[in-house]
């Protein structure tokens, strides 16, 4: 006769949890096997060893860690955890955006539980005085919570995992974001020390290409990172990182990244890096790029790179600087443009590369040096002679096969 199959341990009924949730809160006990027994029978169930244990997971789950979203979390392809209600998960990965079934919370308290304890850990509050929060977690996740009535149909809560490896020029060209003579390109790019910057929208993986490109980066040389929060995380021996810290609750205490990217240049860069230039910070890094701080790089929004020059001029301006002295320096930067883009259903990939070009209105424009489709070739464009002439020999040397 074959052995009976062990009984089915049924889950907690929802107002035995909660009791026992509220009693170990009001308590502040961490969740042990023993205590919870003790808050069980304090609430006059009766549970076995296996329900005990079950009530443990679930209750650590969700008073120290996060809740439903700890699977979430330790995925290595989810980059983004979107909560729009308590039944409403989604996730983005390299495969787009998707809904995760099988993962919901039991309320809209448990929700707000979550996104006040994630708030917590950053050191913000959230509450009705502070109905959304935007904050940089220990872990070096993004989070971003809204509570109600600013989101009228319930907590909203968005967390931007940040990337738990590098990706090599190698991997990309593998998964079919730049082919090989895109990738033969960009590391003549590095290796030139010309100036550049990334654009692309959302999501487009700008940050990824970013950190594959400064892993190239000589040995020898000394990266220093500007970010509003830590996301870069180059392969290399010798990286200096400043972040940038929001004003308490009283509106003090806070640290620009325009301030940072001041105290970088007196930190004897060899590569100044701004995470993303959003704001007043590009100010100091044009003036940077033309004072001798070659290979100087960062990340710019924009959805398409001819639209780079319009997004810095909106930059300067907001900092003081006139419209003639932004497109006058950004002219003297010499530096060039990589679009990112991602399609409909498909991979991010490499797009585009620009040089920047002054026209005779004084005004700089990005004009396409090579584009490249679908993961394939690269056609040469109208810039393309002069980003062979900045590029120098390490592109000019390249044979036809690696070009």
């Amino acid at each position: 006769m074959s052995p009976l199959p062990p009984p089915a341990h049924s889950a907690p009924a929802p107002a035995l949890l909660d009791a026992v949730r509220t009693r170990l809160v009001r308590e502040s006990a961490e969740p042990t096997p023993a205590r919870v027994a003790s808050a069980v029978r304090a609430e006059g169930g009766v549970l076995g060893d296996a329900e005990v244990l079950a009530i443990v997971r679930l209750l650590r789950a969700d008073l120290a860690g996060a809740g439903p979203l700890e699977p979430l979390l330790a995925d290595p392809g989810i980059t983004d955890i979107l909560v729009n209600g308590p039944g409403q998960v989604w996730v983005e990965g390299d495969s787009g955006l998707r809904r995760a079934d099988g993962i919901r919370f039991a309320d809209d308290d448990a929700v707000r539980r979550l996104a006040q304890r994630l708030a917590a850990q950053a050191g913000r509050r959230l509450d009705a005085a502070a109905p959304w929060v935007d904050a940089r977690l220990p872990s070096g996740a993004r989070l971003h919570a809204v509570l109600p009535p600013i989101a009228p149909e319930g907590v909203c809560l968005s967390l931007r995992l940040p990337r738990r490896r590098v990706f090599s020029l190698g991997e990309l060209v593998a998964s079919g974001s730049l082919p090989p003579n895109g990738a033969r390109l960009l590391r003549a790019l590095v290796a030139s020390r010309s100036a550049y910057l990334i654009c692309g929208g959302t999501g487009s993986g700008k940050t990824t290409l970013l950190s594959a490109l400064l892993s190239l980066v000589g040995r020898h040389e000394r990266l220093v990172l500007v970010e509003d929060s830590a996301e870069l995380r180059p392969e290399h021996p010798h990286v200096v990182r400043l972040q940038a810290r929001p004003p308490n609750i009283e509106g003090t205490g806070g640290v620009s990244m325009h301030q940072l990217v001041r105290q970088a240049l007196r930190m004897r860069p060899d590569r100044l890096v701004v995470g993303e230039v959003r704001g007043a910070e590009v100010v100091d890094l044009l003036a940077a790029l033309n004072t001798g701080h070659e290979g100087g790089s960062g990340t710019v929004h924009a959805n398409a790179a001819v639209d780079v020059p319009a997004r810095i001029e909106a930059l300067g301006c907001a900092a003081g600087l006139s419209r003639e002295a932004v497109h006058s320096q950004l002219a003297a930067t010499r530096a060039l443009v990589v679009h990112l883009a991602r399609d409909p259903g498909g991979p991010r990939r490499v797009a585009e590369v620009c040089v920047l070009r002054r026209d005779a209105s004084g005004l700089v424009r990005a004009v396409p040096a090579i584009t490249f489709r679908d993961g394939r070739g690269g056609a040469e464009q109208p810039g393309f002679p002069e980003l062979t002439e900045r590029l120098g020999p390490w592109w000019r040397d390249a044979g036809p096969g690696e070009r």
